[in-house]
């Protein structure tokens, strides 16, 4: 048999939310989620910069674990950049919009 579909939120189908206060919190989830992510890149940075450091001193040994992060910082890097750049260039394509 099919099932019903059930409503936005199926654990309480019966609650209506406000607009404004569920874009509230989509904004404020949002900003949360890229707060995070930007904390995450710039600690792989800091970690790459340490590892270097210690390198250059002699306390790292492995150049192979000083490598495998710096690459993985690079990536992280340049994919925050390109999520970047598509978010200007979606928020420059909505201002272009005729209502």
């Amino acid at each position: 048999m099919v099932d019903k579909i059930g409503g936005v939120n199926p654990l309480r189908p019966n609650v209506t939310m406000n607009v404004n206060n569920s874009q509230n919190q989509g904004v404020s989830e949002f900003s949360k989620v890229l707060s995070e992510a930007l904390k995450n890149v710039n600690d792989q940075q800091k970690n790459v910069e340490k590892l270097t450091d210690d390198f250059a001193m002699g306390k790292v040994s492995n150049i192979h674990e000083l490598i495998v992060e710096a690459e993985k910082a690079s990536i992280s890097l340049r994919l925050t950049v390109e999520v970047r750049n598509r978010i200007v260039e979606a928020y420059r394509e909505i201002m272009r919009m005729q209502f």
